[in-house]
């Protein structure tokens, strides 16, 4: 990233994929670089490969969490382990981390794993984090997250904007699908976003843009459609997480898939709150997965499903 634009000297991203978020590396000009967010837990050994590359012998004195979804999360422990770094998170879900509560931290709900981490500060709305000579404000970005952060410098414009927005679109409003109120934070933090006027945004997931003005009006229609038809986003919602499952297991057989979708709190208050389609959360799974492989998004070979 360092030869694309003067703004995003200092920086290294570490492009991902879906099922591991990005890892953005802020170099500190020797006095120490931060990691924002550190993936899943089943990629965490590529994770500290990576990091360690990027690094090319400077120390590794912080990991930061945009917000604590398994995606963004997963390699904490791995990165404290290698590096000796400090981790810091945000402040919403402190005490659930403390106590590792697995349902208020969605892992229970969403049928997802993540390593056990124990983190040493918070980074709230407001506080500034100093690395090198860039200085990156963190703002509170609920909607995806009711705890979620994004990262900003105004200096060079460039905000790291973890799951809230991405080039074409954002995450999933998990409030929405748990019967809270969520359309309105993904609004204002567009809205915040659009303010800052950055050049750069760096996402969760997918390429670092410059045209954010593109991105923020392909999310508001995209937070129109939504708010339109609930149903869809929940339909929506239950398409990406069955994916999401798939790109960590690889494949499974469809019972076992059907079982696993029907034992999830998240996916089960879902369903109820759409209408109950097909008659029953096992039908309704397995036409997702039929729609999933119709579309070549997973693939259904005699009764297994497989993420290709």
């Amino acid at each position: 990233m360092t030869d694309v634009d003067p703004a995003l000297q200092g920086l290294t991203l570490l492009e991902r994929g879906w099922l591991s978020s990005n890892n953005v590396l802020l170099h500190g000009g020797g006095r120490g670089a931060v990691l924002v967010d550190s993936s899943h837990v089943l990629h965490a050994e590529q994770t500290v490969a990576l990091v360690r590359q990027a690094l090319q012998g400077e120390p590794l004195r912080r990991v930061v969490n945009t917000h604590l979804h398994s995606d963004h999360c997963g390699g904490n422990v791995a990165l404290q382990r290698a590096f000796g770094c400090r981790l810091t998170i945000p402040p919403g879900q402190w005490q659930a981390v403390q106590d590792w509560d697995e349902d208020a931290l969605s892992y229970a709900a969403t049928g997802q794993r993540c390593e056990r981490f124990v983190p040493d500060d918070r980074l709230a709305p407001g506080d500034v984090l100093a690395v090198g000579d860039r200085q990156w404000r963190a703002l509170a970005a609920p909607g995806h997250d009711p705890h979620s952060l994004i990262l900003f410098d105004a200096e060079h414009r460039v905000v790291i904007t973890a799951d809230a927005l991405w080039e074409r679109g954002f995450g999933v409003v998990f409030p929405e699908l748990e019967g809270e109120p969520g359309y309105d934070d993904v609004a204002r933090v567009l809205d915040l976003i659009e303010s800052l006027q950055a050049r750069w945004a760096i996402p969760g997931h997918g390429r670092p843009f410059s045209n954010v003005p593109a991105a923020l009006a392909v999310a508001r229609q995209r937070l129109a459609g939504f708010r339109a038809d609930p149903n869809r986003h929940a339909h929506h919602a239950m398409k990406a997480l069955i994916k999401y499952h798939l790109l960590e297991v690889r494949q499974q057989p469809l019972p076992e898939l059907l079982a696993w979708f029907d034992a999830g709190p998240l996916y089960r208050e879902t369903w109820r709150r759409a209408g109950r389609p097909a008659g029953s959360m096992h039908a309704y799974g397995a036409r997702i997965v039929s729609e999933l492989a119709a579309a070549g998004v997973l693939a259904l070979r005699d009764g297994v499903v497989s993420n290709d």
